[in-house]
């Protein structure tokens, strides 16, 4: 079976999680790692653009939608309960999956205290990572 780390970078509001994240994934990459990103978002939120087809279908009731194209898909779901282990059933690939938000977890992790203090670099997390990876 193929290691996967769940690795969470959290913190509050504005504290540089998605900076910290898209920071570490091309050294991730550059490393050889397949690397995903699931996000906690603490609202609902609209997960289609207005006016796209798929955004049409879901006003008129579907409960789920999909698009895809050669090189690419989207899935918009309703469901109760959802959590990232249902996510990540759509990542059997990624080496890492980096987990945004998720505070509350105990996946291994970062806390992001900008600007209390400044974030760690992006290399330091990323061997960070790779150690936890490591202990697979």
């Amino acid at each position: 079976m193929k290691k996967q780390l769940m690795f969470a970078v959290s913190g509050y509001k504005n504290s540089g999680k998605t900076k910290m994240i898209t920071s570490v994934i091309p050294l991730l990459t550059k490393k050889g790692f397949k690397v995903a990103v699931i996000k906690h978002d603490g609202h609902d939120f609209e997960g289609d653009v207005k006016g796209t087809d798929s955004f049409c279908h879901k006003q008129a009731g579907a409960y789920a939608t999909a698009v895809f194209s050669k090189n690419r898909v989207l899935i918009h779901k309703e469901c109760s309960d959802a959590d990232e282990t249902i996510i990540k059933k759509a990542f059997p690939e990624a080496d890492i999956i980096l987990l945004e938000g998720f505070k509350e977890s105990s996946y291994p992790k970062y806390f992001c205290t900008y600007p209390e203090r400044e974030n760690v670099p992006a290399d330091i997390l990323a061997e960070m990572i790779m150690e936890e990876y490591g202990k697979l």
